[in-house]
């Protein structure tokens, strides 16, 4: 069984790259931002106050995002193993997740802010199925429709500068005191995200001892 945790910035390609893994060795993807649109997008109890952090380029509060994650890993549904993508977000979560799940390794997938915006300000979501486009890199075959249902591509409404100014600075605040603890551990493999995606993917599985 494997578990593994997948760390970087929004924008980064994390998810990307455990999904790539998931495919490969047949494990769960357990990511937060999944979680989160989902609850908008089937309009929980949870979805305004979600919905309302997001847009104002906060990072959702770490008591939601940790009860969340809990009821998910919860569910026992990962035979051979998780990715966890998006948590731990703090110290504290850090800590209490390592008293309670061995990992093998926390990816953390690098990319510089710059690159970053870039991305970012590019990116599109299709509405219906979630899938993610980038004007730049991931052109779709349709302008404005997605490849995989024809749905209509959208910008997120917390894509903008100022927002993601504001992401950026928090998530640096909070993930670097989880790193450490990840570090002390010596947990941590740090990998390039700024390459193509398949060599991404294979310094990746190299890191982790994956063939």
């Amino acid at each position: 069984m494997h578990k593994y945790v997948f760390m970087g910035v929004q924008g980064s390609g994390k998810g990307t790259q455990a999904k790539l893994l998931e495919q490969h060795l047949d494990l769960t993807h357990i990511g937060v931002g999944d979680i989160l649109r989902w609850n908008i997008k089937n309009h929980t109890k949870l979805a305004a106050k979600i919905k309302r952090i997001l847009n104002a380029g906060k990072l959702v509060d770490d008591e939601i995002v940790e009860e969340i994650v809990q009821r998910r890993l919860q569910e026992h549904d990962w035979n051979f193993g998780f990715i966890l993508d998006g948590f731990p977000r703090n110290a504290n979560q850090a800590a209490f997740f390592l008293e309670s799940y061995d990992i093998d390794a926390v990816v953390h997938i690098v990319v510089p802010d710059e690159v970053i915006k870039k991305r970012v300000l590019a990116r599109r979501l299709c509405e219906d199925c979630g899938v993610d486009f980038n004007v730049i890199d991931h052109r779709p075959k349709i302008e404005g429709r997605c490849d995989i249902c024809g749905g209509k591509l959208i910008r997120r409404a917390d894509d903008t500068e100022e927002v993601l100014a504001n992401r950026l600075a928090e998530y640096h605040e909070k993930t670097k005191p989880v790193l450490e603890i990840f570090r002390r551990k010596e947990l941590v493999v740090e990998v390039d995200g700024t390459q193509a995606v398949d060599v991404v993917q294979a310094e990746i599985r190299k890191s982790i001892n994956i063939i």
